[in-house]
């Protein structure tokens, strides 16, 4: 009997229901469910919702009317401040991931070392990840205000300006503020990334590289690069469509100001499907998802041929 049984048992575990229905796979799906029904509620189908209403003029209201592909036709060829608010997301998202990058190593090779110190300072670089956006960019707001900002008052206090600048009042100095508000937000969840993957290299390949006479920065270039790559791959990925992404930052900050010079993609995508400062003063929901569906695009085309050059990497 116990022989039957267990012939059973493999000829059951070898089949395709029972690799796919086995204990072992059902426990895994289980565990997987919760997050698979939310990403199915909260990403799946407001990917659908958005490409259906893409071809349609609706605004929330009145009925939805088909219109096939005028809202596509509508933001390749009249409306040139989409794509202005595309060329200033990759002008913000490079010049802050120039900065951020280099900075989160930096630091991550600085406080690798696990001292009471070094833990301090890791915490206290590590804060401004978990303060929200929002908050950040009034902080920002408020520290270069015009009038009353303290880093105006400091400037006229210590002889360096005799009045006050206008940091918003022109696209670079406003896109500067942005750069350095987001710096200062994701910086710190890089260097602790960097951190982890420091702390995997194995002693060893140091000691080797100490025998044979090799400095600190050909180490840092030979063995520590090298085994950071993997996942600086891939936190350059996340860090690159995470920028493209941003929103709520220039929306507290400049609100596209001045003169919507500033606007990033997705504020502009958000003012459409709100009426936030357009000139319509009714939602525009069909071609709002239109544009969304066109940045997909984008992202998806940029994290392709991001894939395809670091492929060998």
């Amino acid at each position: 009997m116990k022989t039957a049984t267990l012939k059973y048992r493999q000829r059951y575990e070898h089949s395709i229901v029972g690799r796919v229905l086995g204990k072992d796979s059902f426990q895994a799906y289980l565990m997987l469910l919760p997050m698979l029904i939310g990403f199915a509620f909260f990403t799946i189908y407001p990917m659908l919702w958005l490409m259906k209403w893409a071809f349609y003029d609706y605004d929330g209201i009145t009925t939805a009317k088909f219109i096939g592909l005028d809202n596509f036709i509508r933001a390749f060829t009249r409306d040139p401040k989409y794509w202005e608010a595309l060329l200033n997301t990759f002008i913000i998202v490079f010049a802050k991931l120039a900065i951020e990058f280099p900075l989160a190593l930096f630091l991550a090779v600085l406080l690798n070392k696990g001292t009471r110190i070094n833990s301090m300072f890791r915490t206290a670089f590590f804060m401004p990840t978990i303060i929200s956006t929002a908050v950040i960019g009034l902080i920002f707001f408020l520290m270069f205000e015009p009038y009353q900002g303290i880093v105006n008052q400091v400037f006229i206090k210590t002889g360096l300006m005799d009045t006050s600048i206008e940091w918003f009042g022109t696209k670079a100095l406003a896109n500067t503020i942005i750069v350095i508000a987001s710096v200062w937000h994701n910086f710190g969840i890089n260097m602790v990334f960097f951190l982890m993957g420091m702390q995997t290299i194995p002693n060893e390949l140091y000691e080797c590289a100490e025998i044979d006479g090799v400095t600190r920065w050909q180490k840092f270039i030979y063995i520590t690069l090298p085994m950071l790559a993997p996942i600086m791959k891939v936190l350059l990925m996340l860090a690159i469509i995470g920028s493209m992404k941003m929103a709520d930052l220039v929306l507290v900050l400049t609100n596209g100001q001045p003169g919507g010079q500033t606007e990033v993609v997705m504020t502009y995508v958000f003012k459409y499907f709100f009426s936030y400062g357009v000139s319509d003063s009714m939602n525009q929901f069909g071609y709002a998802s239109s544009l969304s569906v066109i940045t997909g695009m984008v992202l998806a085309v940029i994290t392709g041929l991001y894939y395809k050059l670091t492929k060998n990497d």
